[in-house]
Order: C-alpha cells, then sequence, then structure tokens
C-alpha cells in the first residue's frame, strides 16, 4: 500500500527558506489537498515529493521524503526513478501540440523503453480509458493534440502520466485554468482514481477540496497549520488562521 510520509522538509530557493518543518502524512487511496493563499508553499511541497523542486538552480531540500519507506531523497535513488513512479500534472495543459493524441501518451513509455507494438497500443487505449477521455478521442488518435479542448488536454495529461502506472499522482492546481464542466470532470475523475492511486493536489479552490479530498493540509508562510480530515478542518478548525482563511478574512 502507497502512503507518502514526509518528516521535517525543509526548502529553499538561494537564501529564500520556502517550506519550514513540513512533516505530513499522504495515506494511500485517498486525495490529501493542499491549500493555502498564494506563495504559502503548497506548489513548493508538492515540486519536493518528486524532486521537481531541485530543478531550479539554487535550491535545495533537507529533510525525509518516504514512499514505502523509501527514501526519494536517498543517495541511491535518482531523480528520474522519483518521476518514474510518481506522476505529475501541471496547472495548465502542458501537451505537446505538434504531436497527435496517440503520441502524447505513448511518448513516455516509447523514451522509457516500456513497451512497443502492440503492448504499447494497449496501454494506451487503458490509460486514456483511466482517464475518461477514450469515448471522446477514439476516433482521432492521430490528430494534433492542440485541437482538444482545454479540459480534454488536462485529461491528456492525466493519461499520459497514468501510462507509466505510477504509485502516486500529484496535480498542481490541475482545474484552475478550466472552465466549470470541464472542472467537474477533472474532480469526477480524481475520485475515481484513488480507488488505485495516492493523490495530492493542490487547490486553491476551497469548495474543490470539500468535495473531493478525504484530507486537507492548510498551508501559510511555509508552514502546515492544520492538516487533518477535510469535514474536521472546515466544520471545526483548531487554529484562528485557519478559520480565517476557509471564512473568507484573507487569501
Amino acid at each position: 500500500m502507497t502512503s507518502i510520509v514526509a518528516h521535517n522538509v525543509n526548502a529553499w530557493y538561494g537564501k529564500h527558506h520556502a517550506l519550514h518543518d513540513i512533516t505530513l502524512t499522504m495515506p494511500n487511496q485517498q486525495v490529501t489537498a493542499l491549500m493555502g493563499p498564494s506563495g504559502c508553499g503548497k506548489s513548493t511541497f508538492i515540486r519536493t515529493l518528486n524532486r521537481m523542486h531541485e530543478e531550479i538552480p539554487g535550491t535545495r531540500v533537507t529533510g525525509e521524503i518516504r514512499v514505502n519507506d523509501v527514501n526519494l531523497y536517498g543517495g541511491r535513488i535518482t531523480a528520474q526513478y522519483v518521476r518514474r513512479h510518481i506522476g505529475m500534472v501541471f496547472q495548465r495543459p502542458n501537451v505537446l501540440p505538434a504531436r497527435s493524441i496517440y503520441e502524447n501518451v505513448a511518448i513516455g513509455l516509447q523514451i522509457n523503453g516500456i513497451a512497443r507494438g502492440k503492448a504499447l497500443r494497449e496501454r494506451v487505449q487503458q490509460s486514456l480509458h483511466q482517464a475518461f477521455l477514450w469515448d471522446e478521442v477514439k476516433d482521432r488518435l492521430d490528430d494534433p493534440a492542440a485541437g482538444l479542448s482545454g479540459g480534454q488536454q488536462q485529461r491528456l495529461c492525466i493519461a499520459r502520466a497514468l501510462a507509466l502506472e505510477p504509485q502516486v499522482l500529484l496535480l498542481d492546481e490541475p482545474t484552475s485554468a478550466l472552465d466549470p464542466l470541464s472542472t467537474l470532470q477533472v474532480e469526477d475523475l480524481v475520485r475515481h482514481l484513488k480507488a488505485q492511486y495516492t493523490v495530492v493536489i493542490v487547490t486553491h479552490n476551497l469548495q474543490q477540496a470539500t468535495r473531493i479530498a478525504d484530507q486537507t493540509a492548510f498551508f501559510l508562510l511555509g508552514r502546515i497549520i492544520e492538516a487533518g480530515p477535510t469535514e474536521q478542518v472546515f466544520a471545526r478548525p483548531q487554529h484562528k488562521e485557519t478559520e480565517d482563511y476557509i471564512t473568507g478574512r484573507f487569501g
């Protein structure tokens, strides 16, 4: 059973100390939402979970992040290995516009030498099914991905991540650029995917957190102020900062 456990995680951009002693367990088969105002550290934290943070020059991370008791920052673990097992989808759909719908899903499998021929085709179809996209694109797999709507492109990015059969799926504000209908489609997909994956989502949308998250962590100024079951955090917050944020007093 795959869970992520972060313990005393600190992160820096140069001299700027962005995360302070973050400790959080993100359970298997649950959706964990990270909420808080802009600049509070939630996107930085989610990027530490698959070592994307270190791609920025001058950054560093201390502490431990474990998946099934394997320290992702252990000396023998490569960033490529981590990203193979922890998929990530970003705020805006980052499809490869000149490539076909099929190629967008297949590319990770091809680059990593995981599948080819019939096995590749089957994996692409399976991933599109998982992303609730197959019925919409099955007759135009050779069309450019740029021809899809914004919501379809985001689900295509999710399909591309799922094709590698990750253990964990990270979503960094995946619906912030989408219309309301596309947002609901992605939320339905997330609820479905948690039966198979550990899901961590960054969101500015408090209603979204209440709709899809099993647990929620509230970030402020690079620290976790409060974390727990979503219903408890929203209905009975233990800290004034949490209450002020969810009632709209700031943020």
